[in-house]
Parts: C-alpha cells; sequence; structure tokens
C-alpha cells in the first residue's frame, strides 16, 4: 500500500492546508522579527561603539603624554571601560579626577535596550541564524568619523594585534552563549594624537528569541485545528450524506431525501438533489409501467396469432417457420418484463451465501446436461437481493454453456468479491464487448433463436450487478473464449 502524505479526504485537506498556511505565516512573521530585531541590534551596537570610541580618543587628546601612556596602559589592562553594568568603569580614580571631560555614563534607550538583551540571552532557547552582512563594520566606522570629525582618520583592520596592545570595546552578549562572535579591531590616529587601535567584538548573527513566542505558535495552531475541526465536520458530512444518496440512487434503490440543512450552498446542493431525485424516479416509474404494460398487454395477440397459424396454416413448413417467430417474440415480450421487473425490482436485501448461490446455478445447469464446474469461494455472505443475483448469474453461465459448450466460474474474495464465468467459445470482436450490453442488441453470427437469445441477457446481468453497487465487464481470453467478471466491493 502507498503512503499518501497528502490526506485524500476533504476534512483532512482542510484541517492541512490551515495548519501548514498558519506555520508558514508565523514562520515568515518570526523570520521578520529577527530581522528586525538584529536591525536594531546593530543599529544600538554601532551607536554605542561610536560614541564610547570617540569619547577615549577625544580624551587621550587632552592628556599630556606621560598621563595619555599611562590612560592607555589602564584602559588596555582594565578592558578599557565596561559598557555594560550598573556603573560604567572608566579609568582608575588617580587619573579620572577632573581630566576626563566628555566622558559620560551609559544612560538611556541604548542602556535600557543593552540590559533587556541581556536578559534575553539568559532566559531564551530560540535562536534564529540570519546571514549577517557588512553593514554593521560600515555603520560604525560612518558614525567614528561623524563623532571624531575630518581630522581623525580611522580604518578597518584584521584582529591581528596582540591583545595586550588593543582597547577591548564590548557590549553584553547577544547571541547563543556557546558561540564565539570573533572580533576586528578599528585603528583611530589623529593630530597630536597616537595610533590607538580599539578591539571591537563582531555580532553574532543568531538572534535570540523569547520562547513565549513557539508558546504562543503552538496555541494558535491548537485553536485554529479545534475551530477547523468543527468547521470542516459541518461542511464534510453533508457532502457525505449526498454522495451516499447518490450511491444508492445509483444502485436503483430509493434513497430517502437528504436533510436540507448547513450552509446556505449545502442546503441548496441538497435541495436541488431532492428534486432531481424525486424527478428521476416519477420519469422511470411512469416509463416502466407504460412499457412493462405494452409488454404484458403484447402476449394476448401473439396468443391469438399461434393459434391462427394453428387452425389456418396447412403446409409444416411455413408453420413451423411462424412458430419459430412467435416463440422469438414471446422470448423478446419475456425478457422486456424481466428487464423492466430488474428495473423496479422490490426485493428485500438480505445476506447471501455466495457460495450455496453458484453451486445451485450450476447444479441447475449440470441437470440439463450441461457441464460447469466451480472452484474457489467466498469467506463471507454478500448483502444483496439473492433473486435478482441468481438471475445475473444465470444469464452469463447460460451465455458461456451456448457459446462455448461449457463454463468455468471462479470465486474470488478479498478486498472485492470476483466471480469469473469464463468459456472456450469464438468470443466477442473488441469493438462489440461494450454493445453487447445495450438492449436487444445481438452480434450478426447469432440472429438465430437457438442461440442467439433476445438480446436482454447481459443487460439484465449489468443492471443487477450495479444495482449491487458492482460493476460487470467482458473480456477475450488470449487463449480463445470469453471471461465475463462480476466484482463487488467490500465494504
Amino acid at each position: 500500500m502507498r503512503l499518501r502524505l497528502w490526506p485524500q479526504s476533504l476534512f483532512g485537506r482542510l484541517i492541512a492546508a490551515t495548519v501548514i498556511g498558519v506555520l508558514l505565516a508565523q514562520t515568515a512573521s518570526l523570520y521578520l522579527l529577527a530581522r528586525n530585531e538584529q536591525r536594531i541590534v546593530t543599529q544600538v551596537a554601532t551607536r554605542v561603539w561610536a560614541r564610547r570610541i570617540s569619547e577615549i580618543t577625544l580624551m587621550l587628546a587632552q592628556l599630556p603624554p606621560r598621563s595619555r601612556a599611562r590612560a592607555l596602559h589602564q584602559l588596555r589592562t582594565m578592558g578599557g571601560f565596561q559598557s555594560f553594568g550598573p556603573q560604567p568603569l572608566l579609568l582608575r580614580r588617580p587619573l579620572a579626577q577632573g581630566r576626563l571631560r566628555g566622558m559620560r555614563p551609559l544612560r538611556g534607550p541604548d542602556w535600557l535596550w543593552l540590559r533587556r538583551m541581556a536578559h534575553n540571552r539568559i532566559a531564551t532557547v530560540l535562536h534564529i541564524p540570519l546571514p549577517l552582512s557588512s553593514d554593521a563594520q560600515a555603520l560604525l566606522l560612518k558614525r567614528l568619523r561623524t563623532e571624531l570629525g575630518g581630522r581623525y582618520r580611522v580604518a578597518l583592520l584584521p584582529a591581528g594585534t596582540a591583545a595586550a596592545g588593543v582597547i577591548p570595546i564590548s557590549l553584553p552578549p547577544i547571541g547563543p552563549p556557546d558561540e564565539p562572535p570573533g572580533a576586528y579591531d578599528l585603528q583611530v590616529s589623529g593630530p597630536g594624537t597616537p595610533r590607538v587601535l580599539f578591539r571591537v567584538a563582531r555580532i553574532s548573527p543568531a538572534v535570540a528569541l523569547p520562547p513565549r513566542l513557539l508558546i504562543n505558535l503552538a496555541l494558535l495552531v491548537a485553536v485554529l485545528i479545534a475551530a477547523l475541526y468543527v468547521a470542516a465536520l459541518g461542511i464534510t458530512r453533508p457532502l457525505s450524506r449526498l454522495a451516499g444518496a447518490a450511491d444508492t440512487i445509483g444502485r436503483g434503490a430509493r434513497a430517502p431525501p437528504v436533510p436540507e440543512k448547513g450552509a446556505r450552498e449545502l442546503r441548496n446542493a441538497a435541495r436541488a438533489f431532492n428534486s432531481m431525485q424525486e424527478r428521476l424516479h416519477r420519469y422511470l416509474d411512469s416509463r416502466t409501467s407504460v412499457l412493462a404494460a405494452m409488454s404484458h398487454d403484447l402476449k394476448t395477440p401473439l396468443t391469438r396469432l399461434r393459434l391462427q397459424v394453428e387452425t389456418l396454416i396447412d403446409d409444416p413448413a411455413l408453420r413451423e417457420r411462424l412458430g419459430h417467430e412467435l416463440d422469438e417474440m414471446e422470448d423478446m415480450v419475456r425478457g422486456a418484463l424481466a428487464l423492466f421487473r430488474g428495473l423496479d425490482d422490490q426485493e428485500r436485501v438480505e445476506p447471501i451465501d455466495v457460495n450455496a448461490l453458484v453451486e445451485a446455478v450450476r447444479r441447475g445447469f449440470v441437470e440439463m446436461g450441461r457441464e460447469v464446474s466451480v472452484s474457489g469461494h467466498a469467506a463471507a455472505p454478500l448483502p444483496g437481493r439473492p433473486q435478482a443475483l441468481k438471475r445475473c448469474l444465470t444469464n452469463l453461465v447460460s451465455n458461456a454453456v451456448n457459446f462455448g459448450d461449457d463454463a468455468r466460474i471462479e470465486v474470488h474474495d478479498g478486498a472485492a468479491l470476483r466471480i469469473v464465468v469464463s468459456d472456450a467459445g469464438p468470443g466477442i470482436p473488441p469493438h462489440a464487448l461494450e454493445r453487447v450490453f445495450e438492449p436487444f442488441y445481438r452480434l450478426e453470427s447469432s440472429r438465430n433463436r437457438d442461440t442467439g437469445g433476445t438480446g436482454l441477457g447481459l443487460s439484465i446481468a449489468r443492471d443487477v450487478a450495479q444495482a449491487h453497487g458492482g460493476t460487470l465487464s467482458l473480456r477475450n481470453r488470449p487463449q480463445g473464449g470469453l471471461e465475463a467478471e462480476l466484482c463487488f466491493p467490500r465494504r
């Protein structure tokens, strides 16, 4: 059995399509949120770095050479200043008194945002890696040149200098805790200021999002599935009832009216179906009644004609020929009546013992001197009309013994009950395999009373098969002969 990933039912497809749509929409929302978070990270980080680097650079430019060397040593060994903490640590007190004009603590929205990002890094379990471009470095260079003015030169260098020769500029970690972000150096030089290297940490491409987003997404999907489950049942149940009623009509039975409830479109469909069923049965009833009455009334003039032939015609050859014609007409009338009874059969449906039915048909032909064999057996009864099914099987076996001298009945049971009737006769031309099911159609080679019949046997057999929810098909056997297959799906 082939595994189908996409549901085959309308109910399953509605659920699957909605869930997939919600997941895609939420994934796109998470991606846009992560991109926006990444943009804020870049803007805030470069703004803070640019401000602190410019403050340190301008502060060093104000110091005399000896104090500047001591300040550089302290900034390098102490890690510059800490941009994250309750108070920014600038320089040791002896150097900071009265000389650090322009140095101000990190306050305001940037400070609050950095504290929130640090908290998210600790609490989050969701990290979305996004491709990070070099906009952060270009933006930092642009802001530094704006802060320092045209007298200072700023260059971007790879982080190749030893840690003892650079001033590290740090921010609170905003990526996964175990991911090394890397670093790069910024070289700043200007009039009266020695060349200073600042080491800046690269911004991690992984954006941290709080875990409650996943919880919200799961709750949203669960609520949508529950709501859609109720809504889909209101659509699929009426459609299932409509399909069942249509199948019942296809079997030739009368289906009860479909309840006209649900959405407006479903009510309209049920109302149209009920009207169609009423008109169809009214038409079939009137046609069947008229044709059955005509066929029955034909028996009286045929009987009078037979009496006249027997009494008024003296020529034995002519009397025999006319008698054969009258017999054929009577057979056609009886076949027509059988066909009309099949269209309006009120026989009760009950479990049929298929093995006993097949054996009864075989015994009836054997008693008439015909050779009929049976192989295989049915595993379970088949719900249906016993007399109608017996008439169907009898017609098939009769054709087999008339054209092939003997008949073989094979019974196969599984997902469907298959009854195959085969013979060793001449078969049927391929172009006529479907035409022989038409009422009163006979092949040119069988237009005689002994072998041709009336041309209604296969038509009646197919009507009975379809009334039981099955099919009847014919095919020529490769080794010669014809094979008729009755197939009834097991429900």
